[in-house]
């Protein structure tokens, strides 16, 4: 006799079956594994009490020129068209000629008096909360690829896991329905996905992308984000494909992609209930979003990102990156200074202030920490008539909460703001920073891998103590 089943009974009856073959797998491995490797997103404690417990980076691409924004230089004026006067670096990008003074000045903000070009008025507002570390150093990494590696991984040179994937390793995520580990429009280039990924840790520490920096914010999405017309039923084939999968690892043995496709499947799943809530920013108040400059130009695309960023360290994600990247948008100013920074500035400046008003509001700066970040500086020196070159040898970053003191700066350069010339922050010693906010010893956050312990400062750094409140 003909007997039909329908799609539904099929699943049901397929994972009934095949359930007790993979319930005993599941018993027998958790027998063997720890929490954290039967779910490596679990939230883990810090080796220490954390000042920080979650990360948004606010990532600017292409070179913010570090002598027209955050770190003065008087001299610069005063030998505008001269030749520099002492030794320039033994190799740059592009030859480059005389000195060349800032189109922009710089005015003392805040209680603190920190000077900040008039480029970023709104982050001058709030400049009592944030410190700006005015020696940072890259090393040799004078090209956008390796620098953007040297910044994100610790590396210019070799795949290394991304900061924000040591920080998902160390901490796990306090949302299970979301990612831990967010990058909002990064670019494909320069390194591409290597700059959020996992690199030899396990795929699960990866950063999950929304958008990236050729389409505008407004259009990203997460791909298959809308659940199925019958959950019961993508319930019941989900249960399906992870026992198989189990089945499939008790006979050969520890697969890391696989396990980490099994929990994708699962995090897909989850998600697909709780990210469009997360990512409808039109449940925010209308001050809110002004507050940032929503709706407004030209400020509308990056203060979705940090109107996001903030909704999503809210919900319990771990670290979010939000991006201002090529092709778009971009501060790679060769020719044009002017016009390349002012625009830029005009984009990013409210949605920054914005977000860390927002953040402050609500409580949350104590615990979360922002950094506002890029590859390099630029030379005091003029490339062609009105741009400057790649400059890794000194540049401004700042960082505000999660433990950082406020309204102070740190480190300084030489009177043109070609050298570091007081307390070099190297980019090992910036790792070692951060990690020590989140309550790491950056040199006990190891993973073995090829025969050693890895880790994200490699042999390198150390903690910058005199910025920690």
């Amino acid at each position: 006799m003909n007997r039909s089943i329908s799609r539904r009974d099929y699943l049901r009856t397929a994972a009934l079956g095949f359930g007790q073959v993979a319930l005993s797998s599941l018993l027998a491995q958790d027998a063997l594994s720890s929490d954290a490797t039967a779910n490596p997103l679990m939230p883990r404690a810090s080796h220490f009490p954390a000042k920080a417990k979650r990360i948004i980076f606010l990532f600017m691409h292409g070179g913010v020129s570090h002598v027209d924004t955050f770190d003065p230089k008087p001299e610069l004026a005063k030998r505008n068209g001269q030749p520099l006067p002492i030794a320039k670096p033994k190799f740059e990008f592009a030859p480059t000629g005389n000195l060349l003074a800032s189109p922009w000045r710089f005015a003392k903000h805040g209680q603190s008096g920190v000077e900040v070009s008039e480029l970023f008025p709104e982050i001058g507002s709030v400049i009592d909360d944030i410190c700006v570390i005015r020696s940072m150093n890259g090393a040799d990494q004078v090209s956008h690829g390796p620098a953007l590696l040297n910044m994100n991984t610790g590396s210019g040179v070799f795949a290394r896991p991304s900061l924000g994937a040591w920080t998902l390793y160390g901490l796990g995520t306090e949302n299970q329905n979301l990612p831990g580990f967010i990058s909002l429009s990064p670019s494909l280039y320069h390194g591409g996905a290597q700059n959020y990924g996992s690199a030899f840790l396990p795929a699960s520490f990866q950063g999950t992308r929304i958008g990236d920096g050729s389409t505008p914010f407004q259009q990203a999405a997460l791909s298959n984000l809308k659940p199925g017309d019958d959950p019961s039923l993508q319930r019941l084939q989900l249960d399906l494909i992870a026992q198989r999968n189990r089945e499939h690892l008790t006979r050969v043995g520890d697969d890391p992609r696989l396990e980490a496709r099994i929990a994708a499947f699962e995090m897909s799943f989850r998600m697909q209930m709780e990210a469009p809530r997360v990512m409808d920013l039109s449940q925010e108040s209308e001050a809110t979003r002004k507050l940032y400059g929503v709706g407004e130009e030209p400020t509308d695309e990056y203060a979705r990102e940090c109107l996001l960023a903030r909704r999503c360290i809210e919900s319990g994600v771990r670290f979010v990156q939000a991006n201002f990247s090529y092709p778009r948008n971009y501060w790679d100013a060769h020719g044009d200074l002017r016009n390349n920074h002012s625009s830029n500035a005009k984009k990013v400046d409210k949605p920054i202030a914005g977000l860390l008003r927002d953040l402050k509001s609500r409580g949350l700066l104590d615990d979360t920490l922002v950094i506002f970040g890029t590859e390099f500086g630029r030379t005091p020196a003029a490339q062609g008539n009105d741009g400057r070159d790649h400059h890794p040898h000194a540049f401004s970053i700042w960082m505000a909460g999660g433990g950082v003191r406020g309204g102070m700066t740190y480190g300084q350069t030489d009177e043109f703001g070609y050298y570091v010339a007081a307390n070099k922050v190297t980019m090992p010693d910036f790792h070692a920073t951060v990690l020590h906010l989140l309550g790491f010893d950056h040199t006990e956050l190891t993973y073995r891998h090829a025969g050693r312990d890895h880790r994200l400062t490699d042999v390198e750094g150390e903690v910058v103590t005199d910025i920690l409140a």
